[in-house]
C-alpha cells in the first residue's frame, strides 16, 4: 500500500507519468499465457536513466517493489506483480541513441522494439537478426534471454547483447561490457544481467551487435511422411554442416491451424520451413544440398519462394502460430511448453512428447525452432476445466523432466519468470542457490521483481 508520502514523492519524480487507474493496472496484470499474477500498485512511464535511478531510490525508501515491462509478450509471468509494487512500463524509453556501422554497433533504450529498429536500420546495409516472433522490446528480449527462429544461425540475445546501462535496486548505475569485439577484464557482468529478468537491476540502455543483410533470401516449405523423418532430416542438416538462418518444425495440427488463421495453403502433413541468407553462389549451393538432403528424407512438396512477399507471408503466418492454435479451440487458454534438448536427442524428445500428448486426450499442436533443439508444444486447455489444466501442467512437468534427463533445458527461450520456478532446483542443483546469493548481494531488500527465478525471496 502506497503511503500518502510515497505518493507525494512518486509524483515529484513522474508527474501525470504515474498511473493509479483501474485500466491501466489490469493491463500491465496480463499474461500471454495461462500464468498469472495479482495488480500493481502503479505503473510509471520513465523517459530517463535519471528518472529510473530516482524511482529505485525511492522504492529502496518505502520497501515498494519494482517490474520492468516491456511489450507484455512474456509467457511465464515475467512481468507480473505478485506482491503489489510499480510497474517500470518504458514505452518511452524507445529510441535509437547511437550507430556506428563500422564497428556493426547500435546503442538503443530498451523500450524500442526489434521490428522498430530494423526499420530504422533499412537503409543501412545491417539488421538486427534475433527473432522471437513476437515484437517484443528489446530490453525485455535482453531481460529473458530471448531468442527465436534466427537463433540457429545468429545466436541469441546472449550473443548479440555488447553491453548494457542498468540501474541497480539502490540507484546506482553502472555500465556493462564495451564497444570492444572481445574483452578478458574481470566477471562478465553483461551476462549475468542477460537472462536475469529484472531481478537483479532494471535495463536502461543496450549496446547491441548487427549483423549484414543478406545479399540473397531462399525460403522452403519441405512436408514429410511423419514427424520423425522431419526431425531427421534437421538432425542430418546441421551434422552436415549447412548453415540455415531459420529451421522451424510445425506438426500437421499447427499447419492445419495455420493454413485455416492464415488463410494458405500448405501442405497438410509435417512441414519444415527453411530459410538460407548468404550471396547468390553459396545459396544456390545449399539449396541445392538440401534439396537432396530432404528427398532422401521422403520431402514432397519443396517449394522454393524468392520473391520478399511470399517469404513475408510464410513468416508471419509462422508467427502468428500461437494465435492460430488458440483459435483452434475457441475460448481455450494456453499452457505453453518450451524445452530444448541436444540436437542428438530431438527426435527422441520430440517423439515420446507426441505420445505423451497423445495420451492426454488434450490438443497439444508441436512446433518449434529445431535447428537448434528447441520445441513447442501449446496445450490447449478449457479454462473454467480445472482438470484439463492439471493435466496440461502435469505434462509441461513431465516434459521439462525429459529434457534435462537428456541434457537439454527446462526453457530454451521463455526464461524462468514465476512460471517455471518449480523446476529450477532440478536443472542447477546446488547452483541455484549460487543465483540467490548473488541476488541477495545486489538487492538485499528483494524489490526487483520478486518471486521471479532464484530461490528463497522474502
Amino acid at each position: 500500500m502506497l503511503t500518502d508520502s510515497a505518493l507525494f514523492a512518486l509524483h515529484t519524480i513522474f508527474g501525470d507519468r504515474v498511473s493509479f487507474a483501474a485500466a491501466a493496472l489490469s493491463e500491465h496484470a496480463q499474461s500471454e499465457s495461462l500464468v498469472s499474477g495479482g495488480l500493481p500498485d502503479a505503473v510509471v512511464f520513465p523517459r530517463s536513466t535519471d528518472e529510473v535511478a530516482a524511482l529505485a531510490r525511492w522504492a529502496s525508501t518505502h520497501r515498494m517493489p519494482l517490474i520492468g515491462w516491456g511489450a507484455g509478450s512474456s509467457l511465464e509471468g515475467h512481468a507480473l506483480a505478485l506482491s503489489g509494487g510499480v510497474v517500470v512500463d518504458f514505452r518511452d524509453m524507445a529510441a535509437v541513441l547511437e550507430l556506428r556501422p563500422e564497428d556493426r554497433l547500435v546503442r538503443v533504450q530498451p523500450g524500442i522494439t526489434r521490428e522498430a529498429l530494423n526499420q530504422d536500420l533499412r537503409t543501412t546495409g545491417l539488421m538486427f537478426p534475433v527473432d522471437p516472433g513476437a515484437n517484443a522490446s528489446l530490453g525485455g528480449m535482453a531481460a529473458t534471454r530471448a531468442s527465436g527462429t534466427t537463433a540457429v544461425r545468429y545466436g541469441t540475445m546472449r550473443d548479440n547483447v555488447r553491453g548494457l546501462e542498468v540501474v541497480l535496486a539502490d540507484g546506482q548505475v553502472i555500465r556493462t561490457g564495451s564497444a570492444a569485439p572481445k574483452s578478458a577484464a574481470g566477471y562478465d557482468l553483461t551476462a549475468l544481467f542477460v537472462g536475469s529478468e529484472g531481478t537483479l537491476g532494471l535495463i536502461t540502455e543496450l549496446t547491441l551487435k548487427l549483423h549484414g543483410q543478406p545479399e540473397a533470401v531462399m525460403t522452403a516449405v519441405a512436408a514429410f511422411p511423419t514427424v520423425a523423418a522431419a526431425v531427421d532430416c534437421v538432425i542430418a542438416t546441421m551434422q552436415m554442416g549447412l548453415t540455415p538462418a531459420r529451421i522451424e518444425f510445425l506438426d500437421a495440427e499447427t499447419v492445419a491451424a495455420c493454413n485455416a488463421y492464415s488463410r494458405l495453403t500448405l501442405p497438410p502433413a509435417p512441414l519444415l520451413l527453411v530459410e538460407f541468407h548468404g550471396h547468390p553462389q553459396g545459396l544456390a549451393e545449399d539449396v541445392t544440398r538440401f534439396r537432396t538432403l530432404a528427398s532422401d528424407f521422403g520431402a514432397t512438396g519443396l517449394d522454393w519462394a524468392e520473391r520478399q512477399e511470399d517469404r513475408t507471408r510464410l513468416w508471419a503466418a509462422r508467427h502468428a502460430a500461437y494465435r492460430a492454435i488458440l483459435a483452434s479451440r475457441p475460448g481455450a487458454k494456453a499452457v505453453v511448453t518450451d524445452v530444448c534438448v541436444p540436437i542428438s536427442a530431438l527426435a527422441q524428445a520430440v517423439e515420446e512428447t507426441r505420445a505423451d500428448i497423445a495420451a492426454t486426450g488434450l490438443p497439444g499442436p508441436i512446433l518449434g525452432h529445431v535447428g537448434d533443439g528447441n520445441f513447442h508444444a501449446t496445450l490447449l486447455v478449457d479454462p473454467s476445466q480445472p482438470g484439463e489444466i492439471a493435466v496440461a501442467k502435469a505434462l509441461a512437468q513431465q516434459m521439462a523432466e525429459r529434457s534435462l534427463r537428456l541434457g537439454g533445458t527446462i526453457t530454451g527461450e521463455h526464461g524462468v519468470g514465476f512460471g517455471k520456478l518449480g523446476l529450477m532446483a532440478a536443472e542447477h542443483g546446488a547452483g541455484w542457490q549460487v543465483m540467490g546469493a548473488v541476488k541477495a548481494a545486489l538487492d538485499p531488500l528483494c524489490l526487483m521483481n520478486p518471486g521471479k527465478v532464484v530461490p528463497g525471496q522474502t
